[in-house]
């Protein structure tokens, strides 16, 4: 590929994300699970028609994918690296968009600012209080980026019960610092950081708020955090 092929690609693609009825679409994905077209249509405020081709389009350049179920239409984000780049996109863009007057509007940005998911792993206050907590505990060493220690790998045998064996077979990033589009700070990303997601929301120590990416600590997770981490939800506005 040439220099202006890939500069003609790159403006291709760039232009997928510039409509803002795909960015709305792909921003309602980032909560990680899959999507009717007719509830993203109904998202991103156009008709059913109009959603699908703004879908196809998603499809075809490969930032989304589709699974059929009888005739239902599902879709989602291609993988966990689409994600982050849509999340690293919104994170540099965020300070720019307009303030929020309505009681409404403000109550759903406080809750995603409080806790959301970012695809497959926890973000807003929770994901940084959560990467924080590691980071003291020294569990993740962040010399020239995050990383596990050795008794960050304990933990998640001891305290999660999980088998860190088979995250050898996994071709993303066993961990990775994402920036926070609401903190400005970094929370935890690859496949560590979906593993406390995982794990989060099988035990049901976070639930998630309406149908969207919004996430609040249950009792049992304010327990949760307190034994793993000591964290004090109250202190790090999680409540």
């Amino acid at each position: 590929m040439t220099q202006e092929t890939e500069a003609a690609a790159l403006s291709d693609f760039a232009s997928l994300l510039a409509d803002q009825t795909r960015a709305a679409m792909c921003l309602a994905l980032l909560d990680g699970r899959a999507w009717t077209a007719g509830e993203l249509a109904k998202h991103a405020g156009v008709a059913a028609s109009t959603a699908t081709e703004h879908l196809n389009k998603l499809i075809a350049a490969g930032i989304a994918t589709e699974r059929r179920q009888g005739r239902h239409r599902y879709v989602m984000l291609a993988g966990p690296q689409m994600a982050e780049l849509i999340e690293s996109l919104s994170a540099r863009l965020r300070p720019n968009t307009p303030r929020v007057t309505g009681l409404r509007a403000g109550t759903a940005n406080e809750a995603l600012a409080r806790g959301r998911t970012c695809y497959d792993h926890f973000a807003g206050r929770l994901g940084i209080t959560i990467a924080d907590a590691m980071i003291d505990r020294f569990l993740i060493d962040i010399g020239g980026g995050f990383s596990l220690t050795t008794k960050g790998y304990d933990w998640f045998e001891g305290a999660l019960d999980v088998d860190t064996a088979t995250w050898r077979q996994s071709r993303r990033d066993l961990i990775r610092e994402c920036l926070d589009w609401t903190e400005r700070r970094s929370h935890v990303a690859g496949v560590a950081g979906a593993e406390i997601c995982r794990t989060f929301l099988k035990h049901g120590w976070v639930r998630r708020i309406g149908s969207g990416r919004a996430v609040r600590l249950t009792p049992s997770g304010r327990q949760a955090v307190s034994d793993l981490l000591e964290i004090d939800p109250d202190a790090h506005g999680l409540s």
